[in-house]
């Protein structure tokens, strides 16, 4: 690099680097990074709309985290397990990655349940792309949310859902030094398609503190 500048720039005349010119350097190295930066993502895009056979989501690459994400709950046979699989990043698209989770209570929560899509294991790893990942707090993951993907699965065993999950975030939401920014809430919308009729439920992104029937809400604008 610093050949390639004393070429550019007509520095190289022979002398040892001096203190004024490390500077130089690393000031345009900088900004150079940045440029590459730029280069790689463009501008940073608040609402990137993805569908696949999964789920259909608009992600915001400013939060590096979903703003809302459907999908369908169909009582799928049980084929495949989620051994081996683990998160992945997408191309073109600036999501969260490993980095956001590491060494704190956040886990990477999925919004399509990998248990929801066990007949394939194309399927199934598709619940895996961090487009389906948000920061959530392990113990609601672990528990009162998990639980109510169980119920949805027992649900379904009746008839068909279209589930939807809205990612909230607010005044007091943080942004994590590694650049993903943690939501408040999660609001999921449960359509039974048989019925026609409509179950809510508002969880702050937090250890819970009740069961997940009573985090059920009056379903507006359905």
């Amino acid at each position: 690099m610093y050949k390639f500048l004393d070429l550019l720039f007509n520095f190289n005349d022979g002398k040892k680097i001096n203190f004024e010119r490390s500077i130089f350097y690393g000031i345009f190295i900088f900004f150079f990074s940045l440029l590459i930066c730029n280069l790689s993502f463009g501008q940073l895009r608040d609402s990137v709309r993805v569908k696949n056979r999964v789920f259909d989501v608009v992600y915001s690459e400013k939060l590096e985290q979903p703003k809302v994400l459907i999908y369908r709950s169909i009582n799928r046979p049980q084929n495949v397990t989620r051994t081996g699989l683990d998160f992945y990043t997408e191309p073109n698209i600036k999501t969260s990655d490993n980095n956001d989770y590491a060494a704190n209570v956040w886990d990477k929560g999925h919004l399509a349940p990998a248990g929801t899509f066990t007949d394939s294991i194309h399927l199934m790893k598709q619940t895996f792309s961090f487009l389906n990942c948000v920061l959530q707090d392990q113990y609601l993951n672990r528990g009162e949310w998990r639980l109510l993907e169980e119920q949805e699965r027992k649900w379904d065993d009746v008839e068909h859902l279209t589930v939807k999950v809205e990612v909230l975030f607010n005044s007091n939401s943080k942004r994590l030094p590694t650049g993903a920014v943690i939501p408040s809430h999660f609001r999921k919308h449960i359509y039974f398609e048989k019925s026609k009729k409509w179950k809510c439920f508002l969880f702050p992104n937090s250890k819970p503190t009740i069961v997940w029937q009573k985090n059920e809400i009056v379903c507006n604008n359905h």
